[in-house]
């Protein structure tokens, strides 16, 4: 008679993944709920004591915008590291489940919160007999955000059919809507800024969500070869993102913040305070990806480098949440 109970081995392994199943639920609870409190709490912070005023819901605008450039990253990402992978070879034909369509359900009511605010004068609208919908067609802002919201719309659709490549047109669509709207035409050189912004909003959204893609693909296929080439590969093209996000970050502050009013400027506006934090929080993020990179190169397991690659996306996803805020905030004046 062959006994059916489980070996401890086999009872033992389940534990481990139950475990972990767990754990990874909590962390992504607690990433979630900080993400959402730096939008909602940080523009008290940042305003304290500099004199400026935010617009009317100041808050609940930082966390949709928040939530817009997470459904920007997700998707971008996997386009992204799913090509890489091809690259790989001896690479595993098995891929993590997509999220891109629940990240395009997210934008695209994430998208429609902010054209309901464009609808109203930028105010927030307490019921939706102040949302004046024809009225977003007159005004750039109006159109940008209604562009926003179709391009989402379209975007779902297309992670959803047999083509998911096709999604990247929308996306990119996103994209320049949202690197026009932060340069209205009313300021110096609004399409240079333009410019500065969507190779900004690219290089991070390829960068956040190409790493995290990049470690559920090497959770999926275990301790292969693979999974090392892969994030070596990912590396290799971080850094470059990495430089194209520093130029861009660099220049568009020069031409918010003229050079001798800098130092100054980021500590007494709002703005300036949430640029800094960012600048802090980067530099924390590269310094992970240069541990990683240092693992991945030395250690005798190159998935070693798995653990410093965990806590960069983590802190990455902070990273987004105060890019949201900073949106958010009054832009500083030029002296």
């Amino acid at each position: 008679m062959t006994s059916i109970r489980p070996t401890s081995e086999a009872a033992g392994n389940r534990g481990t993944a139950r475990r972990a199943g767990i754990g990874g639920t909590v962390t992504l609870l607690g990433l979630v709920t900080l993400g959402a409190l730096i939008p909602l709490l940080g523009p008290s912070a940042a305003l304290h004591g500099t004199g400026e005023s935010a617009a009317p819901g100041v808050g609940g605008i930082a966390l949709l915008r928040t939530a817009l450039f997470a459904a920007l990253c997700v998707p971008l990402g996997e386009l992204f590291v799913r090509r890489l992978a091809r690259a790989v070879p001896g690479a595993p034909a098995e891929r993590p489940r997509s999220w891109s369509a629940w990240a395009a359900g997210v934008g695209f009511v994430a998208a429609l919160g902010l054209a309901s605010v464009v609808a109203t004068g930028n105010l927030v609208p307490h019921d939706l007999g102040q949302i004046d919908v024809g009225g977003l067609y007159a005004s750039r802002d109006g159109k940008l955000a209604l562009l926003e919201v179709n391009a989402f719309a379209v975007a779902g659709l297309c992670a959803l059919s047999g083509r998911p490549g096709t999604q990247v047109w929308p996306l990119a669509a996103v994209a320049v809507a949202e690197a026009l709207r932060a340069h209205p035409t009313t300021e110096h050189s609004p399409l240079a800024g333009s410019a500065l912004t969507l190779v900004h909003v690219l290089c991070a959204s390829l960068w956040v969500g190409g790493l995290l893609y990049a470690l559920r693909t090497l959770r999926r296929w275990g301790a292969k070869r693979a999974g090392a080439a892969l994030l070596g590969l990912y590396a290799r093209v971080a850094a470059v993102l990495l430089a194209a996000l520093t130029a861009t970050g660099v220049w568009s502050t020069l031409r918010r913040m003229p050079p001798e009013t800098v130092p100054e400027q980021l500590t007494t506006t709002a703005y300036g305070r949430a640029l800094l934090a960012k600048v802090l929080l980067v530099a924390a993020v590269a310094a992970l990806a240069l541990w990683a990179r240092i693992r991945l190169s030395r250690a005798a397991d190159p998935l070693a480098a798995c653990s410093p690659a965990r806590a960069e996306v983590l802190v990455l996803a902070v990273v987004v949440a105060v890019s949201g805020l900073l949106t958010a905030l009054p832009v500083p004046i030029r002296w």
